[in-house]
């Protein structure tokens, strides 16, 4: 192993210059929209349930929503082809609009799953730009601190979200926080028209390279639903039984991908380079480890309130502790440019992620006093910081894995899907496990940290391979 420190390494300044601060601000706001989303929902989930009902399919709120944004992220390559990435942008955001409308207004938990349906098939659009858009629109040096933008609007979601949906949550106006949502939405139109060109539409084989992976797709989704379902059955055999058919479908979908990877003109999930010999497999196993520990955060703000007696904006502001380390461990990280440094960080991460979500364990009782309450912050922010290290250069990795450009092009883009589906499961695994108990208990978070800390834990094994090669 050598160290290769590149001391001309490219600065923030080029990526935030005249040249490419235009195409860099709508990546990074489509991504903001999204990121504001997920804390203005977690902040307003537990005045929602009280005001709608539906508290036993609590995870649904966030599991409809990744499924749908899986689903949505793979067609950015067919869109971008036929439409040019100003008119995917437009009709990704006024889609999203009118799922946070319809969210605004829902009169039942039925109908607010339809909007985060809505919601979730926009936003898997705009998160899926921000990432496919860097390897193709910025120059190689410049990826891992675009990956770090990107990513780093995770921060600014910390910021608005919990702050927004909090205070609408103190005073009774949930629906308010999801009108906030679709004027966002509206107003980041205007920023797409100035700065994105539209581009020509493509025809022929190129399009044809990008068509849909219907039959992937399903396998994913299903195996994701079916998971989240599981948390309905009241017996253990049925959960037990939901969660085999979850794992059940994993196997199919790997197996229709490499099936899919061999053809001339795959309509594939992942690149074919996943099957062969390398780092992208370790690579995009460890993301989704990591991505699907975080998952554990969505119920934050209900175990704030429920066992802290936090009003709703101080347990908003806690379930945005993860996505605080998140984003300070992302930015410290991406300024790291020696190899030997990189790999020794991405290696423990995971070690220091499952630390984080232990320490939150022993943090649950069921009455949580102030200093409690600060540790368990804390702890979150640690956890946080362990897959914020990792994630940019991870990205890097992944995007920088294989050498077709068409091949490069699905590996960028996958990055957003397994982050996505890997959320989703984490998001049901999360709601089976909070469930066993017939409230959010004590004993529960200390199970649901506990699991997800394992998870966390088994990251530390793929992210050791990943830095191997």
């Amino acid at each position: 192993m050598t160290d290769t420190t590149d001391p001309s390494a490219p600065g923030w300044g080029e990526l935030l210059g005249r040249k490419h601060a235009g195409i860099t601000s709508v990546l990074a706001g489509g991504v903001a929209i999204y990121a504001v989303n997920e804390f203005v929902t977690i902040s307003l989930l537990p005045n929602v349930v009280a005001d709608i009902g539906g508290e036993r399919i609590y995870a649904w709120v966030t599991t409809v929503y990744l499924v749908a944004s899986v689903v949505a992220a793979t067609t950015v390559s067919p869109a971008l082809m036929r439409f040019g990435p100003r008119w995917s942008y437009l009709g990704a955001l006024n889609f999203f609009a009118v799922g946070s409308a319809l969210c605004a207004l829902a009169p039942s938990m039925p109908t607010l799953l339809v909007g985060r349906l809505i919601q979730g098939l926009a936003g898997g659009m705009l998160a899926g730009l921000g990432y496919a858009v860097i390897s193709v629109a910025l120059p190689k040096r410049l990826w891992t601190r675009a990956s770090a933008v990107v990513s780093a609007m995770w921060g600014v979601g910390t910021l608005i979200g919990p702050a927004s949906g909090g205070l609408f949550a103190q005073f009774g106006l949930w629906r308010w926080g999801f009108g906030l949502l679709a004027v966002l939405s509206m107003g980041m139109c205007g920023l797409v028209v100035i700065s994105v060109p539209v581009r020509e539409r493509r025809r022929g084989q190129d399009y044809l390279r990008s068509r849909i992976p219907v039959l992937s797709l399903s396998l994913l989704g299903f195996a994701a639903l079916a998971v989240s379902v599981a948390v309905v059955p009241r017996n253990w055999i049925g959960t037990v039984l939901l969660l085999a058919l979850g794992v059940a479908l994993v196997v199919a979908f790997l197996a229709a991908e490499r099936g899919a990877g061999r053809q001339l003109l795959p309509g594939s999930v992942l690149p074919r380079s996943v099957f062969g010999p390398g780092p992208l497999k370790w690579i995009y196993l460890t993301l989704g480890l990591l991505m699907a520990a975080t998952m554990a955060d969505m119920y934050v703000p209900l175990f704030g309130q429920r066992l802290g007696g936090l009003p709703p904006v101080a347990a908003g502001f806690l379930g945005a502790a993860l996505s605080v380390g998140w984003t300070v461990g992302e930015i410290a990280s991406a300024s790291i440019t020696s190899d030997r440094k990189i790999r020794r960080v991405v290696s423990v991460a995971p070690v220091v992620m499952a630390v984080g979500l232990m320490a939150a364990m022993l943090a649950q009782s069921e009455k949580v006093s102030t200093g409690a309450v600060i540790g368990w912050a804390a702890a979150l922010v640690l956890s946080g910081g362990g897959i914020g290290v990792a994630w940019p250069h991870l990205s890097a990795w992944a995007m920088g894995s294989v050498d077709d450009p068409a091949e490069q092009s699905m590996a960028a883009a996958a990055i957003n899907t397994v982050q996505l589906i890997c959320g989703a499961f984490g998001a049901g695994f999360a709601g089976v496990v909070v469930n066993i108990w017939d409230a959010p208990t004590a004993d529960a978070g200390r199970w649901m940290f506990g699991s997800f800390a394992v998870l966390a834990a088994l990251a530390w094994v793929s992210a050791g391979r990943a830095c191997r090669t």
